[in-house]
């Protein structure tokens, strides 16, 4: 089962040759490595290049960097990977058998916070938790999906945030997640930055608007606005 290990970018050059080598071992195993650029200004794409299979240009924005990287995929299941988030060495292995084993068509990893405060543990344990009982995945849990089956429900939705529920939400109907105890590590940056527990607030309140009905363009302003 080869995999296409899909990565929206934008202005990464910091930290993308670090993610990139991590990488490397499932290029050297067949899979493929794509990086999906959303207009860089920095030396992003230039850095990329030599140590992905294909550096892909699209619109700035993660639903339509990752359907553009998606359309250029050539592997069997697809595999949504943010820049600051690590797999594990067995990544792939873990995905091919809990597809092969299950009906499950989708799934996602159990996600560790790279940050050393308790309270990322009990925040871990909530994500994790909250994915497997309401089968509602979010990107920084390295999603992952069967390629006719991401083609059959459409891709992602064309939306500046949310696209990771939105997702969830028409995968569901195929069936449920596969919730693989296998951990990804994601950056706490967010959080340590901005504070945790204002985080986690803004977090479960952005969600409730959206499920209320609130669009993702209106909803993506108290995202990004910073803090005063």
């Amino acid at each position: 089962m080869r995999c296409s290990i899909i990565i929206p970018v934008l202005n990464e050059a910091a930290t993308i040759a670090d993610c990139l080598e991590e990488l490397q071992a499932f290029r050297q195993a067949g899979h493929e490595l794509i990086i999906v650029d959303g207009g860089s200004v920095d030396n992003t794409p230039k850095l990329a290049r030599s140590r992905v299979d294909r550096v892909v240009t699209a619109a700035a924005g993660r639903a339509r960097q990752m359907n553009a990287g998606a359309q250029a995929a050539g592997g069997e299941v697809l595999v949504f990977l943010h820049a600051d988030t690590f797999l594990p060495a067995t990544a792939m292995r873990d995905i091919a058998q809990a597809l092969d084993a299950t009906h499950k068509v989708w799934g996602c990893f159990a996600v560790r916070l790279s940050g050393r405060q308790p309270v990322f543990r009990l925040i871990e344990r909530m994500m994790n938790t909250r994915s497997c009982l309401t089968g509602i995945v979010t990107g920084d849990q390295a999603m992952f999906m069967r390629r006719e089956v991401f083609d059959a429900v459409g891709g992602f939705d064309d939306i500046l945030l949310m696209e990771d529920i939105a997702m969830s939400k028409k995968l569901r109907v195929c069936s449920r997640p596969a919730c693989l105890r296998t951990r990804v590590i994601t950056s706490s940056r967010r959080w340590e930055q901005h504070g945790i527990l204002r985080t986690v607030l803004l977090m479960w309140s952005l969600r409730l608007r959206y499920w209320l009905g609130v669009s993702p363009h209106v909803l993506v302003q108290s995202y990004y606005r910073e803090p005063s």
